[in-house]
């Protein structure tokens, strides 16, 4: 967990804040500024940590139930991704295309996908290449 930083100094310059952001810092205030400048930009950090958290609970979300394929699943859920019909993806798999419609079912129920755009969409925020039995990163 990464918390937002805000560094406050009264003798900076612009190469210290430059090293601060570049670190992660959130923001960088000089001495002097005013409350409502440092009340703001409290309100922003605690606004972009709502959000990264939330975007967080999102992938782990996603990821859980990604684990949850089987190889097979997986296989067939990045064909129908890459576009394929199903009748392609049981020629490319050697499988008959009713053994396709049942994994590509599968992984849809277990992705809790509504539609193909919404599988690519959450695949691709797993950032996970395609084949991969492993975890994406």
């Amino acid at each position: 967990m990464h918390l937002p930083v805000i560094f406050i100094t009264a003798h900076g310059d612009i190469e210290m804040s430059v090293k601060a952001m570049k670190a992660g810092a959130f923001d960088f205030l000089t001495k002097p500024f005013r409350d409502q400048d440092m009340l703001d930009t409290i309100a922003a950090a605690l606004q972009w940590d709502a959000e990264q958290r939330s975007w967080e609970r999102l992938l782990v979300n996603i990821q859980a139930r990604y684990e949850t394929l089987t190889p097979r699943e997986r296989e067939v859920a990045y064909l129908v991704v890459e576009g394929l019909m199903n009748k392609q993806i049981a020629a490319r798999l050697q499988l008959s295309e009713v053994t396709v419609k049942i994994h590509r079912a599968q992984a849809m129920r277990k992705m809790e996908c509504r539609s193909v755009p919404d599988l690519v969409r959450k695949l691709q925020q797993l950032s996970v290449p395609r084949g991969s039995t492993l975890r994406p990163s």
